[in-house]
């Protein structure tokens, strides 16, 4: 059997617990890396793959890794190493997701700015496999809570991306540490020197995997995304059908529960809709399909599968409700609209955590996909204005009115209640518990949290690296303070891992990072203003190049001629404190500079510091006696 005659998971040798997790979340037919890595993987070869990000290769080799564990056995069996902490999450819930049925499996996600306790309990207890950046599992491994003697596969997850963050070196560590037999996978969407020469330093013989991307999309679709998780993505798609004039739409989602799930929910409001899978008999499956087209249904929520090769002209809008992995897939969904000239839109949900896809599917499709323009409260009620009049125009063209015309009357006279009063009661009647229009303050709100969400997801703040910094240093850029880290030239650190490690300590995006400027003992770097203190509590503790780090916000004044994050300009200022000298000796008082208590902030010059007390009056004979005081700065 080859690559190519592989249409469903079924025809891979996989664990039937796997294959029962599959077709629960919805996952029919393998992805060109899925149907080639995980025979090769399944039968012990090491492999070299090269393929984007959104291709599906997290299943390509979670799926042979569980089915090659030994349950019993509570040592790392697999480690996987990622370059971000969001990935390592993803990457954990995703093998999360397809052991839900392998009992008693442990899976662990190991990455900085997480305390260290709760990740050396939960290795003491047994885990089958580790996640993590390079950094805390280099960690672990030093303190001894990280045992990889027993390690049967090695996963290097994006490695180019370690490569620029500045991990090589640490990856490098990690790998002759494993034992001499374990299998490795090497994924990386370019193959630069250094990653081949790793590759070629520590695979055996690996089978090389290329995914080639197409990436053509229609001209003449508009592409917008929307960013919105969780429990508020119904929320945003009822927004959308509201403001935005469809014709018919498919809304993609990853599994057929789901499809199942919106649809009723979207029913439930009001839309003409049905779900669409491949669960579905193919009968059911074509008159769905002809209801669309005949404008019975307005809206279908579909999974990937169930909607290749469909073609209806109704079709307008193309909702991506969960954005696929694969890029691929991508493609697909959105050309289901704009086909034979016309045009369409295509419209993307994406999360927080799902940037990273979002930026995958812009470099595949070579084209910039735009942030969504919010419908304002002032658009949504007019909208439902005019629909609620026009129900009232429809229902006077249509219906046979006389009978309740001759009720109103009856009632208007027994009464004595205006008719345009009678019609408000029953317009209120009509439209029941759910409110006509919706509250301004409420949608300020909603905008603004949905604003301030694509900000932050849409923002790529340029970053400058110095290897040297000349001169005075320049003030840090709008929203940045500067700080200080106890690590220089001397040290041997580069950019790229001062910026990896505190990517991944701290939590921060490595686009939020600024201005670094390396000096011989300790370097400057610009991060995101407002950081937590446990944040920074992280980042003292984190080290590079073997260096601890002890970071510290620059104060804001400088000295004279010296640049902004000079030593003398770090942490508590000097104070200045008048030290009395003996009376006799007719010498002036002199000020001394005392340093504060290192680490309290403490002044002795202010309250709270019990002052020295008054030197004791002497007589002139004694006074001439001794010796004068002699005081320095």
């Amino acid at each position: 059997m080859t690559t190519d005659t592989v249409t469903a998971f079924t025809q891979l040798p996989l664990q039937p617990p796997l294959l029962k997790a599959l077709d629960e979340v919805g996952y029919e037919t393998p992805s060109p890396i899925q149907a080639q890595t995980i025979p090769l993987l399944l039968q012990g070869k090491d492999v070299l793959g090269q393929a984007q990000t959104g291709t599906g290769k997290t299943a390509a080799f979670a799926l042979p890794i569980l089915s090659g564990l030994e349950i019993s056995r509570k040592d790392p069996q697999a480690l996987v190493l990622a370059p971000t902490r969001e990935l390592a999450i993803q990457v954990a819930e995703a093998f999360q997701k397809y052991a839900r049925h392998l009992q008693g499996f442990h899976v662990l996600p190991v990455y900085g700015g997480q305390d260290y306790r709760g990740q050396i309990h939960a290795l003491k207890r047994g885990v089958h496999v580790v996640v993590g950046t390079p950094g805390r599992v280099m960690d672990h491994m030093r303190r001894g809570t990280l045992l990889l003697n027993k390690l049967k596969v090695l996963v290097l997850d994006e490695a180019d991306e370690m490569l620029r963050m500045g991990f090589i070196d640490d990856v490098e560590w990690i790998l002759e540490q494993t034992p001499a037999h374990r299998q490795i996978a090497l994924f990386s969407a370019t193959m630069p020197a250094q990653i081949r020469r790793i590759a070629e330093k520590h695979l055996q013989a690996p089978e090389q995997i290329t995914i080639q991307t197409k990436t053509s999309t229609v001209e003449t679709i508009r592409q917008r995304f929307w960013p919105v998780s969780g429990l508020h993505k119904l929320d945003a798609l009822t927004r959308i059908l509201e403001a935005e004039p469809f014709d018919g739409m498919l809304v993609f989602v990853r599994t057929k529960t789901a499809t199942l799930e919106l649809s009723e929910k979207l029913e439930a409001r009001g839309y003409d809709t049905a779900p669409l899978n491949g669960d579905i008999p193919q009968n059911q499956r074509e008159r769905t399909i002809q209801q669309l087209k005949n404008g019975q249904l307005d809206i279908l929520v579909a999974t990937d599968v169930a909607a290749r090769g469909l073609d209806v002209e109704r079709v307008s809008h193309v909702v991506n409700y969960d954005i696929p992995y694969d890029t691929e897939a991508y493609v697909h969904r959105i050309g289901r609209t704009g086909r034979a000239g016309r045009k369409g839109d295509a419209i993307l949900f994406v999360a927080p955590r799902e940037r990273h896809l979002l930026n995958a599917i812009e470099k595949a499709t070579r084209q910039k996909i735009d942030l969504m323009e919010l419908p304002s409260t002032e658009l949504i009620n007019d909208q439902r204005i005019a629909r609620f009049k026009q129900r009232i125009t429809d229902t006077l063209a249509n219906e046979e009115l006389g009978l309740y015309a001759q009720l109103i009357e009856q009632y208007r006279q027994e009464h004595n209640v205006p008719a345009q009063e009678i019609a408000a009661a029953l317009a209120r009647l009509l439209q029941g518990d759910t409110p006509l229009l919706i509250p301004h303050r409420a949608q300020r709100k909603a905008v603004s949290s949905y604003r301030k969400d694509a900000g932050q997801a849409s923002a790529k703040p340029a970053r400058k690296t110095e290897a040297r910094a000349t001169g005075r240093e320049s003030s840090p850029e709008a929203g940045k303070q500067r700080c200080r880290i106890e690590v220089g030239r001397r040290h041997k650190v580069k950019p790229g891992n001062i910026v990896g490690a505190i990517a991944n300590e701290a939590g921060i995006d490595s686009k939020q990072i600024g201005r670094i400027s390396i000096y011989e003992d300790y370097s400057l770097v610009d991060l995101p203003a407002g950081l937590p203190k446990a944040a920074f509590n992280t980042l003292k503790r984190a080290r590079i190049a073997g260096q601890q780090l002890n970071i510290v916000p620059v104060g804001s004044e400088a000295s004279p001629g010296k640049a902004a994050g000079h030593p003398a300009n770090i942490g508590d200022r000097p104070v200045r404190k008048r030290v009395q000298t003996k009376a006799s000796t007719g010498e002036r008082p002199v000020r001394k500079r005392v340093q504060p208590k290192a680490g309290t902030g403490e002044n002795p010059s202010r309250k709270g510091v019990k002052p020295k007390a008054r030197p004791k009056k002497v007589s002139k004979n004694k006074a001439r006696k001794q010796k004068p005081v002699k005081t320095r700065w």
